[in-house]
């Protein structure tokens, strides 16, 4: 039986900004652009949220729900170093580390000798190690069985806190879960199941695994374990990227051809600089990724060079089956997904 924790920090951009300002600590305030530019938050402390301020809300929304709500501008860099702090924080007690972002990662400590091998022992000092060498930073901590349940485990105690489920509990625990929580169900999977009376992971159980695949495909044979509290997966300690990009959102739609062009040359620009970091991989293919004023968007994608040419084309070939006003401009590459594959040079 596995022994898994799941380190979620709590509202971290946020923690960072109220460590380092105090005077932000006490009043609802958020990470996040201008309103006058179309800013989007990245993370809201949990004053803010009491106001209904969320992550991905647009900024002028947020102030609209929290009209005394202070706007901090995001400092990457620091969020950068924090979160290297706390990853080796982690490595000193497994190597079976999945970080799943800056700031959340799954620790696999099956084979701790640590604390007699209690998960639950490992993950208070985790966290008490986090707060001590990040100045203040606060973690939440799920310790399960496995990466489902340890990840549910983590939101029940936040923030600051942490919450175990053992073996013998996971049967009776997930009962309850509304099946949202469940891993890779989205708002229309959802809402299917809505219509078909499944609520509750307890819902989903009365459906046999045959039954499950028939309605959802391939997922549902997962779906019928998950909703069991089964996962057998493993905490993967690398991950290839798949994709690389960049988009921008315009304070202004842009109406006029030429100057998508030149965002899109500086764009493609900006990409050719990453990909410097990832000399040893292949492109699959490009993109180039158009949001309209109405909020209507797409994405056209070709197997081809890159170069500032191609994603011209592509610029072109889409935006002039639609030619309307634009307030977001995209441009990526998508990797190939092993080297063995690669059929196509890096850069040309």
């Amino acid at each position: 039986m596995r022994k898994i924790i799941h380190i979620d920090m709590d509202a971290f951009f946020a923690a960072v900004e109220m460590r380092d300002n105090p005077s932000l600590r006490n009043v609802p305030m958020a990470v996040g652009g201008s309103s006058d530019r179309r800013g989007v938050i990245s993370t809201s402390n949990y004053e803010a949220r009491k106001y209904g301020v969320r992550s991905a809300m647009a900024s002028a929304h947020a102030l609209k729900l929290c009209p005394h709500l202070v706007l901090v501008r995001g400092r990457m860099h620091k969020y950068k170093e924090a979160s290297e702090q706390i990853f080796e924080i982690f490595h000193q007690y497994t190597d079976l580390v999945e970080g799943l972002s800056w700031d959340e990662a799954y620790l696999d400590v099956t084979d701790s000798p640590l604390f007699n091998n209690s998960a639950t022992l490992i993950a208070q000092e985790i966290r008490t190690k986090i707060f001590e060498r990040t100045g203040g930073l606060t973690a939440s901590a799920g310790i399960a069985p496995n990466k489902l349940i340890a990840k549910m485990a983590s939101d029940f105690k936040k923030p600051n806190g942490q919450f175990t489920i053992a073996p013998h509990q996971v049967e009776e625990f997930i009962k309850t879960i509304p099946i949202e929580k469940l891993w890779g169900i989205g708002k229309i999977t959802a809402a299917h199941m809505h219509k078909m009376g499944i609520k509750t992971c307890l819902d989903m159980q009365h459906y046999s695994r045959s039954e499950m695949i028939h309605y959802f495909g391939k997922f549902g044979d997962a779906l019928f374990d998950f909703c069991r509290g089964v996962d057998e997966r493993e905490v993967e300690t690398e991950h290839e990227r798949k994709s690389l990009g960049t988009e921008e959102t315009f304070a202004q739609d842009i109406k006029n051809y030429e100057e998508m062009k030149e965002h899109i040359i500086r764009m493609v620009s900006e990409v050719r600089d990453s990909l410097n970091r990832y000399e040893d991989r292949s492109i699959k293919n490009l993109h180039v990724k158009i949001k309209y004023y109405d909020f209507k968007q797409t994405t056209i994608e070709r197997q081809m060079p890159f170069n500032e040419e191609n994603f011209l084309h592509l610029l072109e070939e889409r935006w002039t089956q639609d030619p309307r006003p634009v307030r977001l401009l995209g441009v990526g590459v998508k990797f190939e997904e092993t080297k063995e594959l690669a059929q196509l040079p890096l850069l040309t």
